[in-house]
């Protein structure tokens, strides 16, 4: 165990606490089981999130669990914080949610109903919008956004895709064609868009079920944004699923029992999402899985953003 962790756990009162290393990606992630109850110990990647970006984070979960979604929900320090620097290093603890991951990269969806579970995301989806539109955010509440700017600007929030360095030059002209028509269409549909605090991690790994319920977990990219870019977030990942028509279907049907949603522009933001990808490993080529995540990212975004391409140019875009 690491002097921080250690020092960590001193702050929260756990100092005798049975800890394990749950995961190395974004955060390092520790399970703390102290007593009766378990909590997530999180170590956050530096340079990540500034401290008022992680204090929003929380006080925005505080307000999600108690409006009753299953999210992790923060736990305040002895005093009072839930934001702790130890040795240059943020530190926050949250509850320990129940369940198993609803599947893994690389993995099949694990569970028995695959309908019924995508079903749930979608309904658990749209009651954290509802509550997050619901909720006043403080005065200094502050996360990035998934706009316009963020997805598409000079410098988005996971680099410029279209520039990552491995990109022959046929590929690199249709990410460019791409950028230039979604700039576009974006602009256009922007107006009509529901917009608004978003989880923006949906995907298999960051959904615990347990039983027929489902929770989020992994809040780390969440923030401002479209909505539909939620929903594209949990698709992305299942294209190559045999039974995708069928999770999509139920996916939609859950948040639509909930709240009206317009999907014609979903083709726009599933090109997006997929683009985004592309983007965030150019800077992480060099790390385990680098390169073999890179061509996998490069092959789904030239499929997805193709097809939108060539669906725009039929609709007369």
């Amino acid at each position: 165990m690491s002097e921080v962790v250690q020092q960590a756990l001193g702050l929260w009162g756990f100092e005798d606490a049975q800890v394990t290393l749950i995961a190395t990606r974004e955060n390092h992630v520790y399970r703390v089981d102290f007593g009766a109850e378990s909590y997530a110990l999180r170590l956050h990647r530096q340079g990540l999130h500034s401290d008022a970006a992680l204090h929003s984070e929380l006080r925005w979960l505080a307000a999600i669990g108690k409006g009753g979604v299953g999210v992790p929900t923060p736990i305040a320090a002895k005093d009072g914080r839930y934001l702790q620097i130890v040795e240059g290093a943020q530190v926050d603890v949250l509850t320990w949610l129940p369940g198993r991951p609803l599947g893994a990269t690389g993995a099949s969806i694990d569970h028995p109903d695959r309908a019924g579970a995508f079903r749930a995301i979608g309904r658990e989806m749209v009651r954290l919008h509802r509550i997050s539109d619901a909720w006043t955010p403080p005065a200094d509440f502050t996360r990035w956004s998934w706009n316009r700017d963020g997805l598409l600007g000079r410098t988005p929030l996971w680099d410029r895709f279209w520039e990552n360095p491995t990109l022959n030059r046929k590929d690199r002209q249709l990410f460019d064609r791409f950028r230039e028509a979604a700039c576009r269409d974006l602009e256009l549909l922007q107006p009509e868009l529901d917009y608004g605090l978003i989880h923006a991690d949906l995907v298999r790994e960051n959904v615990m079920v347990d039983g027929a319920q489902v929770r989020f977990i992994d809040f780390d990219d969440a923030g401002f944004g479209f909505r539909l870019f939620d929903v594209a977030t949990t698709l992305i990942k299942n294209l190559d699923e045999p039974d995708y028509r069928d999770l999509k279907s139920a996916l939609l049907s859950g948040y639509r029992a909930e709240r009206p949603i317009d999907t014609k522009p979903l083709d726009l933001f599933m090109a997006l999402r997929a683009a985004t990808y592309v983007g965030w490993i150019s800077s992480r080529l060099d790390e385990d899985g680098g390169h073999a995540r890179n061509i996998r990212f490069i092959e789904t975004a030239k499929t997805v953003l193709t097809y939108y391409l060539d669906r725009s140019t039929q609709d007369g875009g």
